[in-house]
């Protein structure tokens, strides 16, 4: 009876064939238990005029095996092509993503030889959701999207992880001093989702600080948490102060799938030069060994690969004087691993993922499924935020003139501010003339009092009737009577 374990796996792009083949090499080498089934996904696919770089079969192998392994894709520029990553992590639910940043030291140079920081990472929501628009000539958007589930979810993993990993301390970092709602709403969560692990120790920095000290102070740091653009920023930062990029593989985890990758791209200037450092994908492929429940296979490859660097094996990319001694292709590298497997490293600690089964990442998934109930909110609609290109309309061009129509137009909604990029313009503006033409009305009622929607609709019509061209409205909400939105900056 053939008892491997089916996985899908996808060669990728530029570098990604080869650190594929020499990954594979080595879990055959190590007899792990697996069936891989190929896919094609990438540059040949996207080329074909499928956007999101995906085809069908991809999808049904996805759904089957429940586990990928995936070299690094590229995603080509504009062309209205979507990043395949974050498809990927998005439609299949992979919420978490979970990168260790190890020293290996002195084989590896870096200036902090006992870093050793996880960092996890949301992964389906913020700015990454990839929702833009260009509602005028000169001006382009992005949404941040953030919601208190996605919030729990990722929080509450990270404060798991660290239970089961032994880990004193998980750091969140937001930059909710300037994004008050979206970041705001995430160190909430966390604050109250840390009062419930009293044996982790917990903090809290700004993104623009707590990036300097991963570079600084990496030391300080154990577990952090944070969200998907700022996870995805630091998590480069601590692989490359951790000693390089190309060794670290990263787990993105979800109620359903995983998905197995390493964390730098396709590298398409060296590919086909046999010289790429396969490291990062094989720490990975050692993740899914785990995570599939084949720990030996794992600590063969994982063993054999540490002491593969005691031996002085490198590739150019880690290659130093003083403690390299073989200066490795890709196939070389991978040669080398498989000549050690049933070695153990002399200077690192040997590595044994037996203990990890009971705390793999189903385990932890589930806990961090355990959202709490919110007790209901009174929601009331008390305005709304009118943006409009002021130059699309003679109308528009002189602001106190504009704002002089809105004032007579009959409706319960008032107009209380004008802003350019956030920052008020009308009234009492100490900006003469606001060199970009992008308005946003903000109309509200009078002590926050409730109204139909009917009321925005006529309001938006007779706005047009004076021939103002509306690029994009924005509700206005209260909830318990705090406000839904942010003020402008003066209002």
């Amino acid at each position: 009876m053939n008892t491997d374990t089916p996985i899908t796996v996808a060669y990728g792009d530029g570098i990604g064939p080869e650190i594929m083949t020499a990954t594979l090499k080595i879990l055959a080498a190590a007899k792990a238990k697996i069936a891989p089934e190929i896919i094609v996904l990438g540059a040949e696919i996207y080329h074909q005029g499928n956007t999101t770089g995906i085809p069908e079969d991809a999808w049904q192998s996805l759904q089957r095996t429940k586990v990928l392994l995936k070299s690094p894709i590229t995603t080509p520029q504009g062309g209205g092509y979507k990043s395949l990553n974050v498809t990927l992590r998005k439609t299949l639910g992979l919420f978490a993503n979970v990168r260790s940043n190890v020293a290996y030291a002195p084989y590896v140079a870096t200036k902090f030889p006992q870093m050793d920081l996880v960092i996890i990472r949301e992964n389906e929501e913020d700015i990454y959701t990839g929702i833009e628009h260009r509602p005028t000539a000169e001006v382009y958007e992005s949404l941040k999207l953030v919601s208190r589930p996605g919030c729990e979810k990722i929080i509450r993993y990270a404060f798991a992880y660290a239970r089961q990993h032994n880990r004193r301390k998980v750091t969140c970092m937001s930059k909710d001093n300037i994004m008050k709602l979206s970041d705001g709403i995430f160190h909430q969560v966390f604050n109250e989702i840390a009062s419930e692990y009293p044996d982790i120790s917990s903090n809290h920095y700004i993104i623009d600080i707590g990036a300097a000290l991963i570079a600084s102070d990496p030391l300080s740091f154990d577990v952090i948490v944070t969200s998907n653009l700022y996870g995805d920023i630091i998590s480069d930062i601590a692989a490359q102060v951790a000693g390089s990029v190309g060794l670290a593989g990263s787990a993105n985890v979800g109620e359903q799938v995983a998905m197995f990758e390493a964390i730098h791209g396709s590298a398409p200037d060296i590919a086909g030069k046999n010289c790429a450092n396969p490291s990062g994908l094989l720490n990975a492929a050692i993740q899914l060994l785990v995570h599939i429940k084949q720990p030996e296979s794992a600590n063969l490859i994982a063993n054999a690969w540490l002491k593969t660097l005691e031996d002085g094996i490198h590739t150019a990319d880690i290659y130093q004087p003083n403690y390299s001694k073989e200066l490795a292709t890709t196939e070389s590298f991978a040669a080398a691993v498989i000549a050690r497997l049933g070695c153990q490293p002399q200077h690192f600690k040997h590595v044994n993922y037996q203990q990890h089964l009971t705390n793999n990442t189903t385990s932890l998934v589930k806990t961090s499924n355990n959202v709490s109930k919110r007790a209901s909110v009174t929601k009331k609609l008390i305005g709304v935020d009118i943006s409009l290109a002021a130059n699309d309309t003679t109308l528009t061009a002189n602001i106190d003139l504009f704002a002089a129509i809105l004032l007579k137009i009959s409706s319960p909604l008032n107009l209380i501010s004008i802003a350019s990029r956030g920052l008020q313009i009308w009234p009492n503006s100490i900006v003469a003339n606001p060199y970009l033409a992008y308005y946003t009305c903000r109309c509200q009622t009078k002590e926050q009092r409730d109204i139909d929607f009917q009321a925005i609709i006529a309001l938006v019509q007779e706005l047009t009737q004076h021939g103002i061209a509306i690029t994009k409205i924005e509700n206005l909400y209260t909830f318990n009577d705090e406000l839904g939105f942010t003020l402008f900056q003066g209002q």
